[in-house]
């Protein structure tokens, strides 16, 4: 995606209000889960995660397919890079069904980087790892480790993924060239995601839930321009924008769908204006949508709290299951 959107996000068709529900979630969503479980990353985790994160996935990997509407959303939306991070770990020699419990997924601008589009992915698997089973693995296969100051990085199979374990219940991987500059952060060479203020915060509104994502101001921006569609001409968005710092989302299949979206602004102004524009937005694709569609807006509640711009969405698993077939969904994800 250009402009500086999320690397985990499918690529956008049409930009219709639709997707403050829906197409956010095709924007943002990697894997789905039901759980009243957190799922929370370690401090080894975090510290592993370079501080320019433009965007964070974390799910509760244990109860992943105890929906099948979440299975079905997961299977059209899974990005292809994370669908081969996800394949690489299955090759590892272990059962990530078994032995994996959190699975999150890190989007970040290395420091070093001249385009601001320039995005690495890497991948973190927390659970009871039997390290030493797995490298005696690597070992009868006589597959050897790179080096990196006291970090052995395996190769996972022909996938061209590495993995290096934290400790005995962390594992990082990815490319080698997304790895280095995260394991430099976790070796204190480098700021980390735990000097990232903003992005902390935004976890501290989701970090209790099942399944949550986090984007930086930049990936915020760009998502809202994209949900805003033609209502971001009403007002001067290229200044607003400047006042979205940071975004989350939640999601919950315990009881039908649950989509919850918090952008965090500057003040209550910006907050109060991006809730005005957006309902703007949904009374423009209300007119012009499916029978479906338009019980999927009706279903989606635009509001503000203070500075933050807040939106919910609810809907059973049968109606859900309709609007993913809908034309609409299909605009927005291919």
């Amino acid at each position: 995606m250009s402009g500086g959107g999320s690397r985990f996000a499918v690529r956008f068709g049409k930009r219709h209000f639709f997707g403050v529900a829906l197409g956010v979630a095709a924007m943002l969503l990697t894997a789905e889960t039901v759980s009243a479980r957190a799922a929370q990353i370690d401090t080894d985790a975090r510290s592993a995660i370079p501080v320019n994160v433009q965007q964070l996935i974390v799910v509760d990997y244990r109860v992943m397919e105890d929906s099948q509407t979440a299975m079905d959303l997961k299977a059209r939306l899974l990005p292809p890079q994370l669908k081969d991070l996800e394949t690489a770990l299955n090759h590892s020699g272990m059962n990530v069904g078994d032995d994996v419990d959190v699975l999150a997924f890190a989007a970040y601008r290395p420091t070093s980087a001249s385009n601001p589009d320039d995005v690495k992915i890497v991948g973190v698997a927390q659970g009871q790892f039997e390290v030493n089973d797995i490298v005696a693995g690597f070992t009868r296969k006589k597959v050897k480790p790179l080096t990196i100051r006291n970090n052995r990085l395996w190769p996972m199979g022909s996938s061209g993924m590495l993995v290096v374990f934290l400790n005995p219940t962390t594992m990082l991987f990815g490319t080698q060239d997304a790895l280095k500059p995260a394991l430099a952060c976790r070796d204190g060479l480098q700021p980390s995601f735990l000097t990232n203020n903003n992005m902390m915060n935004a976890m501290g509104q989701v970090d209790s839930q099942a399944l949550w994502s986090i984007m930086d101001a930049q990936g915020t921006q760009y998502m809202m321009r994209s949900l805003l569609g033609q209502a971001s001409q009403l007002t001067n968005f290229d200044t607003l924008k400047k006042r979205l710092l940071s975004s989350s989302y939640t999601m919950d299949f315990s009881n039908g769908v649950k989509f919850s979206l918090n952008v965090n602004t500057s003040d209550t102004f910006t907050a109060a204006t991006m809730s005005s524009l957006l309902n703007a937005a949904a009374l423009y694709e209300k007119a012009s949508g499916t029978t479906i569609e338009k019980q999927a807006i009706d279903s989606t509640n635009i509001d503000s709290s203070g500075s933050t711009l807040e939106v919910a969405f609810s809907a059973s698993d049968s109606q859900f299951s309709s609007l993913l077939t809908s034309p609409l969904f299909q605009s927005v994800v291919h």
